[in-house]
């Protein structure tokens, strides 16, 4: 009972901290630290420039991209051929990722990186200068576990490795199609982090670059992610990214490209093989990364891409066929105590078991690249929990990698943004996020509503936080000048709980809590 009463008081607190900041704290950029990045200057080692990296926004929908891909061809425009033959045109292909620690001993700070970044620990404002100590804290309480999972699958993540051979492997499929490119792989939250990319693509003179997020359908948490960090290091060096210099376009999204859902459909047949004249005994089941409910309700077009991504996946897979497979769509890798998008992966299992499927083809959409969401979570905890319920024949669909199908449509998509009008980064965060921040900076506009005479919901909202922060206030007045008093009844951290929220040890006794929730 106790323990109760110290977990409702923490996350009592908490929340009336976040109230209180959501009223009166601003908005400024912020240039969160990340692991293996050593300072803000620019290096030809493997720490790299960070820019300072805006507070995530939600994006909107595709918009006029929602036709983007028609008729693929393989012939590269003559002109742009010839160009890049003699030199006149550098031209140069960006892959954005999310990275991965190669050694057991980069877990922590590969997590440190990632919990960082506030597009993935989206705090209220007055909270936001705790963001390193607060991803740090996360880190630590999960590397352990981690260090497991990647310790079952070799040591370390094979997604740089995996990326290079694509890169390799498309540059080789360009030149055959008579265009001569250089590739280059900025990962997010590891070496090599996209500041390095960013170093070399200014070093060997590229004059023109697509950039490619190697993320089929996009979200803010990770395409959004990745353009964001790159927009500001456009924005800190405008001369050196004049279009008349470095001439660049982003692909945002190509979940509904006719390569990517032929090669996808394509593996997907090869594991139906065996259930030829018996669809009925089988079901594709589409595990794809999963995110915060919170992301899609600010506008996030990933769940709707997701959606309609299977279901082209799966016209194509039964396209002409006698056997009409059924299908469902499942959401993995949920991390802290928030709603994410379901039915989630392991529950689906369970679910299908008890209803007495035997046979079940999985395929990992939203990667592109084996690592370990495929290889430990899919392949290892998911495949237990399938047999658990009784799912006998567990058969995984496998990561695109270096598919010759999938080789060629990144040729493809390549070649299209070449030909197309340039979209920026800029301009691509704009189409995707751009009403939510409007709607962020509108939102931001009326916390001022109480300045204004007359009586609103957010006025009244904004008084009653306004006392809060007066109470709190000379709260922490008598802590300063009386210090925390000696009690007989619960403590936290060893202090009387309201002196606790002003002390390093009380915030770090509400983080272990918080996280222990999650278990």
């Amino acid at each position: 009972m106790q323990t109760q009463r110290l977990t409702l008081a923490a996350v009592g607190l908490l929340a009336a901290l976040s109230a209180t900041a959501d009223a009166f704290a601003p908005s400024p950029l912020r240039m969160p630290t990340r692991a293996g990045l050593r300072s803000a200057a620019t290096s030809s080692s493997r720490r790299g420039y960070l820019g300072p990296v805006c507070a995530a926004t939600a994006p909107q929908s595709r918009g006029m991209f929602k036709n983007m891909f028609g008729k693929v061809t393989t012939t590269i425009n003559r002109e742009i051929a010839e160009k890049s033959q003699t030199g006149e045109q550098k031209v140069g292909i960006l892959f954005l990722n999310l990275g991965g620690p190669e050694k057991l001993d980069e877990v922590e700070d590969f997590l440190f990186n990632l919990f960082n970044d506030p597009d993935i620990i989206r705090l209220p404002n007055v909270l936001q200068p705790l963001q390193s100590f607060i991803a740090r804290r996360i880190a630590s309480s999960r590397a352990p576990g981690s260090r497991e999972a990647y310790e079952s699958i070799g040591g370390g993540s094979p997604i740089v490795d995996l990326t290079v051979d694509q890169g390799d492997k498309l540059q080789q499929e360009l030149a055959q199609r008579g265009l001569n490119t250089k590739i280059y792989i900025g990962m997010r939250y590891w070496f090599p982090f996209t500041e390095e990319a960013v170093d070399e693509i200014l070093k060997d003179g590229i004059n023109r670059l697509v950039i490619i997020p190697l993320y089929p359908q996009y979200s803010i948490s990770t395409s959004g992610s990745s353009l964001r960090l790159l927009n500001d290091m456009i924005k800190a060096d405008p001369d050196t990214w004049d279009p008349r210099k470095l001439d660049h376009t982003v692909v945002p999204d190509w979940f509904d490209h006719p390569g990517y859902v032929e090669t996808q459909a394509k593996l997907i047949k090869e594991q139906l093989e065996e259930f030829k004249g018996r669809p009925e005994d089988v079901k594709v089941m589409f595990s794809a990364h999963g995110v915060p409910v919170s992301y899609v309700e600010a506008g996030d077009p990933y769940k709707g891409q997701i959606e309609r991504c299977t279901e082209l996946i799966m016209q194509k897979v039964n396209e002409g066929s006698p056997d009409q497979f059924d299908s469902t769509l499942c959401f993995q890798s949920r991390v802290g105590p928030v709603k994410w998008l379901e039915p989630y992966t392991d529950v689906m299992l369970t679910r299908l078991g008890e209803e007495g499927l035997k046979n079940i083809v999985v395929v990992p959409l939203s990667f592109v690249s084996d690592h370990v969401e495929t290889l430990e979570e899919l392949d290892q905890e998911y495949r237990e929990v399938a047999e658990e319920a009784g799912i006998t024949n567990f058969k995984r669909v496998p990561a695109l990698n270096s598919d010759p199908g999938f080789i060629s449509c990144l040729a493809d998509i390549a070649q299209e943004a070449l030909e197309k009008p340039s979209l920026r980064v800029a301009e691509a965060l704009e189409l995707y996020q751009g009403k939510s921040m409007r709607e962020a900076a509108a939102a931001s506009s009326d916390r001022n509503a109480w300045l204004r005479p007359g009586i609103s919901i957010s006025a009244e909202a904004i008084n009653g936080r306004a006392a809060m922060v007066a109470f709190a206030s000379l709260a922490i007045s008598q802590v300063i000048n009386k210090g925390c008093p000696a009690i007989a009844g619960p403590s936290i951290a060893g202090k009387e709980p309201f002196c606790a929220a002003f002390s390093y040890d009380g915030w770090a006794w509400l983080l272990d809590v918080i996280l222990n929730l999650q278990t």
